[in-house]
């Protein structure tokens, strides 16, 4: 008989998942279930452009830039404050994990061609750590963890990127 209380999960859910369990847990090691959920739920969210653009500024326009994030972190307090700093982790961990080419620049001159993804990934999720939230937000030891293990998780991602098209029949 099926379990009707899980809330059903798609097919792009399940396959993410998998990946990412594999990935971590059998190629390198990392038993960290809460962790790996994380970086396997971070996909999936990021599948939708919304979710990466969700920081807005004054005007009323989306921060694309992980510059433009950290200014509207430091412009915000508390709970506001700890959103932006683990969407700027979040981001940060995204791009240099799935799309490494990304975070090299593109020529254009934005300021994020000046940062180094990884220091701010890391310096946002441990700030992020530091504010206590509710249980319906990610713990804060998890975002801790995230700041420690911010490396091996864009390995982590490059290497289910890597699997994803190794895979791809095209």
């Amino acid at each position: 008989m099926p379990d009707h209380s899980q809330p059903k999960r798609s097919t792009l859910d399940r396959f993410l998942s998998g990946l990412s369990e594999y990935i971590f847990q059998t190629k390198l090691g990392v038993a960290d279930v809460q962790l790996v959920e994380y970086v396997s739920e971070l996909m999936l969210r990021f599948t939708r452009v919304d979710a990466i653009q969700r920081v807005r500024r004054d005007d009323g326009r989306p921060a694309t830039e992980v510059f433009q994030l950290m200014c509207e972190a430091e412009r915000r307090i508390g709970m506001a404050r700890r959103e932006v700093h683990r969407h700027i982790g979040d981001v940060t961990l995204f791009r240099s994990g799935m799309f490494p080419e990304s975070v090299r620049g593109n020529g254009k001159g934005s300021p994020d061609e000046l940062l180094d993804y990884f220091h701010h990934g890391k310096r946002s999720y441990k700030i992020a750590s530091t504010i206590q939230a509710d249980e319906t937000r990610p713990p804060c030891d998890l975002l801790d963890r995230l700041s420690d293990q911010f490396e091996l998780c864009a390995y982590g991602l490059r290497e289910i990127r890597r699997a994803w098209e190794e895979s791809d029949p095209a």
